[in-house]
């Protein structure tokens, strides 16, 4: 499979990023902060820097990854302020997407609701009314944007965002109608929170043309308690499931980047010396 790293969990500094790219043969270049700059905020000669390092060097860029729409809510409205400062966000991404040749721009979605359908009950008392439907006009303005510049948007599965799971990303593709311009970025770790089984059942939510970008950390989630453990490869709960999440993607053929999230340091502080713990048993598993 082709395999790749966040760049900014190894460091910031992009050049010692690829460097040790290139110590673990990882070929993919997935960009959300080079030097304390998010994408989408660097200046065109940035930009032309960012793209020239890459290509000296060899690393396909896999994909742009922005916090676009994260921190929005319920009560935001397609064309208000906010709304509008992230379209424009989302329009700088793209043309540094066509710059460096990235085919793919990550968006987020906006704050969770936690109960957004109900029955025998729930669907009076219990449910955040109008929330889930408040987000589809707010996303397709992006898709629309997406398909005039011909690139494909990907939605992460986010730990606090509405859509918090495979379910809940397919179904806004669905409702969207959009499967050829947004694409599900499963984040299995993220997917934790919601109780979400990885494999088989989140796999099989994507596995049919949904699915075009994979981040791969391990966790340990405690809902009850709001506590969230990022554990070192394979020692988290993800870690039974990776073996056979990575065998059904070779066997279904999926073409797609896995990008490793290296957010795990040990005790210190130090996410590359994470990193180096880590990296082994991604490729083991993943390569």
């Amino acid at each position: 499979m082709k395999l790749g790293v966040i760049c900014d969990g190894i460091s910031r500094n992009l050049p010692h990023a690829v460097d040790v790219m290139d110590e673990f043969d990882l070929d993919y270049a997935e960009l959300q902060f080079v030097g304390e700059t998010e994408v989408g905020d660097h200046s065109p000669a940035e930009i032309r820097d960012i793209d020239q390092l890459l290509r000296d060097r060899g690393k396909p860029v896999s994909c742009l990854s922005r916090h676009i729409f994260a921190g929005m809510d319920a009560q935001n409205r397609p064309g208000d302020a906010l709304h509008t400062r992230h379209m424009d966000a989302l329009k700088r991404v793209i043309e540094m997407a066509h710059i460096v040749g990235s085919p793919l721009v990550r968006i987020m979605t906006q704050r969770k609701e936690q109960i957004l359908w109900g029955k025998n009950g729930a669907e009076k008392w219990n449910v955040a009314h109008g929330a889930w439907d408040s987000m589809a006009p707010m996303i397709a303005p992006a898709v629309d944007l997406a398909r005039a510049e011909g690139l494909t948007l990907v939605v992460e599965t986010g730990n606090g965002t509405m859509v918090n799971s495979n379910y809940t990303a397919r179904r806004l593709i669905d409702e969207l109608d959009a499967r050829d311009a947004l694409k599900v970025l499963w984040d299995p770790g993220n997917n934790c929170w919601c109780h979400e089984r990885a494999f088989p059942e989140g796999y099989a939510e994507v596995k049919d043309g949904y699915l075009g970008h994979i981040h791969i950390k391990d966790v340990l989630v405690d809902t009850p308690r709001a506590t969230l453990e990022v554990r070192r490869m394979g020692d988290g709960q993800l870690g039974p499931l990776f073996g056979d999440i990575a065998e059904a993607l070779r066997t279904d053929g999926y073409d797609g980047v896995v990008s490793f999230e290296s957010v795990y340091h040990p005790g210190n502080g130090d996410f590359e010396a994470g990193f180096r713990e880590c990296i082994g048993e991604f490729k083991r598993l993943f390569g």
